[in-house]
């Protein structure tokens, strides 16, 4: 039990006194970034399985 309070409070120590944390304007613009990318992967994916539903189904019909 000795072991688990002292990793308590060492990881408390660690992130109130050592650890460096981002500025509101980093953390929005990062969020931002990844919301971008996320929605640009998302319509790279839509048309790749688009252009593979039109060639498969033009296949299909032969």
């Amino acid at each position: 039990m000795r072991k688990f309070i002292n990793y308590l409070k060492e990881s408390t120590v660690e992130l109130t006194k050592k650890t460096t944390w981002p500025s509101w304007e980093k953390l929005m613009n990062s969020a931002l970034l990844v919301m971008v990318t996320t929605a640009l992967l998302a319509v790279a994916i839509w048309v790749i399985d688009y252009a593979f539903q039109l060639v498969m189904t033009a296949i299909y019909s032969l």
